[in-house]
């Protein structure tokens, strides 16, 4: 092989399919997103149903899902790339997709059992289905092994019986499923007696209590509280085998792809946030010329560029590890770092560029600033990621 041959196998360019797929999405977020609609839903603290109707019907939801159980493939970068282009005009589709396509297509493709297969993906990959993550607790946060919400089998063995909370269980009041993580045996076994539940929302014994928030404002996020909710013993994830393996099902691949899906969010929110200043500041004429033609500007948008492309790389590097099937793991957590914590960087430098504009409405940058404020939190936070790498690179602790 020679050297310019070896070069392009390293650095190849994006598959047409890809590039196909970023156009479709721009196309559709031009046509049903709109500034003003957007900045409507984000004061109304909702997302349409039509909405994530339409986009489903582009058949994206099945991007997580094989073609036998009725998906597209499972193509992990086209899913990223979809995340990426719609959260662009704002998490308003691209929370839905990932409640459907992530949530749900990808954590029941890996740890569903056949029979939970082959009734759910098909209606998950026509965007037919939405989950929600029953993970954190009042009182649990990282340490998802210490939770305290309790899953047992009835005498019979026919139902399962849930009582407990969750907390932050964002979508709850619009999903047909919350994917619950619950102690399923002694608690002294701290990652031996876990399990899975899907547990729809409207069941008896179940309350929602909204929690008010900043940001990511396409919907709600949630209490829910559990009373004797029994729920057929069928919805164990994984079937009866899946009793008391929810630590496995929870650190395995579907985490390396929780942790890409959250950062596509966020490598998607601070792309926006540089083409809004970006054009802002080639507008803005001060001193006699645009504010791009002061140095101070240029130099900022610049290095705001900058550290977006390095988030890319980061991005999409993991992302192609995962779906390679290669080890990941730490990729993906350094990716969840790096790009959390780099785009608050970028989205603050970009709201400075537009000045007093970057806090008032009219512009989409102060949604832009509330949005990448939470990145280092959500979806595993930065200390959390350092952990995560430190432990598995063999630091001595």
């Amino acid at each position: 092989m020679g050297h310019g041959s070896l070069l392009m196998s390293y650095f190849a360019d994006e598959p047409e399919h890809i590039a196909l797929l970023r156009e479709t999405m721009r196309r559709f977020t031009a046509a049903e997103m709109p500034p003003e609609l957007v900045r409507q839903w984000d004061r109304e603290h909702r997302f349409p149903m039509e909405l994530f109707h339409k986009l489903a019907s582009l058949g994206v939801c099945g991007l997580t899902i094989d073609e036998e159980y009725g998906g597209q493939g499972r193509d992990l970068v086209a899913a990223v790339a979809v995340i990426e282009e719609l959260c662009r005009k704002g998490a308003f589709a691209a929370g839905p997709f990932i409640h459907c396509a992530f949530y749900g297509g990808m954590n029941i493709s890996e740890n569903g059992s056949e029979a939970q297969k082959r009734e759910l993906l098909p209606r998950l990959a026509k965007g037919e289905l939405l989950f929600a993550y029953g993970l954190s607790e009042p009182d649990v946060g990282g340490d998802l092994a210490s939770v305290r919400t309790t899953g047992r089998l009835s005498a019979d063995g026919r139902t399962v019986i849930l009582n407990g909370s969750k907390r932050w269980c964002t979508g709850a009041e619009f999903a047909d499923y919350i994917y619950c993580l619950v102690r399923s045996g002694d608690e002294s076994e701290r990652y031996k007696n876990l399990s899975f539940v899907l547990v729809p929302p409207r069941s008896r014994g179940v309350t929602i209590r909204p929690i008010e928030h900043m940001n990511l404002r396409y919907t709600l996020s949630s209490e829910v509280f559990f009373e004797d909710v029994e729920v057929p013993a069928e919805l164990v994830v994984g079937g009866p085998s899946g009793w008391n393996r929810g630590w496995k099902m929870l650190a395995g691949r579907a985490l390396d792809v929780e942790k890409l899906e959250i950062t596509a969010v966020t490598f998607g929110i601070a792309q926006a946030a540089v083409d809004e200043a970006w054009r802002y500041a080639q507008d803005r004429v001060q001193f006699g010329k645009p504010i791009s033609g002061h140095q101070a500007v240029r130099h900022a948008l610049v290095e705001a560029k900058t550290k977006l492309e390095a988030c890319r790389h980061m991005l999409y590097h993991a992302t192609w590890l995962a779906q390679m099937d290669r080890p990941c793991s730490v990729e993906t957590s350094m990716a969840k770092l790096f790009v959390a914590d780099t785009a608050v960087e970028i989205v603050l430098a970009c709201q400075r560029i537009l000045g007093a504009y970057g806090l008032s409405e009219g512009y989409d940058m102060e949604r832009h600033v509330r949005d990448i404020l939470g990145m280092p939190i959500v979806g595993g936070s930065s200390n959390m990621q350092k952990n995560n790498i430190a432990n598995r690179l063999g630091l001595a602790g």
